[in-house]
């Protein structure tokens, strides 16, 4: 399950509001923070739909078995681009701006 750290980080690093992610999972403001803080004693749904919201974000949730060391963290999903540009092998003076 996540940590009340991980939601807090993966909120800050993808510069998102608790408001925003209240709308973005369905919760109360409150519930988000008290999940935020630790001090959450609700249904466990709760944490599902929070985890849902961000990761439809880009966060990917890493659990302490996930690295050699360390606990629990998140990171962001590589982002895909349709424009990569000229790989090197491919440059020439015909694609040259």
């Amino acid at each position: 399950m996540i940590t009340a750290t991980q939601i807090r980080g993966a909120r800050a690093m993808i510069g998102m509001s608790l408001e925003e992610l209240a709308a973005a999972s369905g919760l109360p403001v409150e519930t988000l923070t008290a999940l935020e803080t630790g001090d959450f004693t609700g249904e466990l749904h709760a944490l599902f739909d929070v985890r849902n919201a961000l990761e439809a974000h880009g966060i990917i949730f890493l659990s302490s078995g996930n690295q050699d060391e360390g606990g629990p963290g998140i990171r962001l999903r590589a982002r895909t681009s349709s424009d990569d540009g000229i790989r090197p092998e491919n440059l020439n003076a015909a694609n040259d701006d």
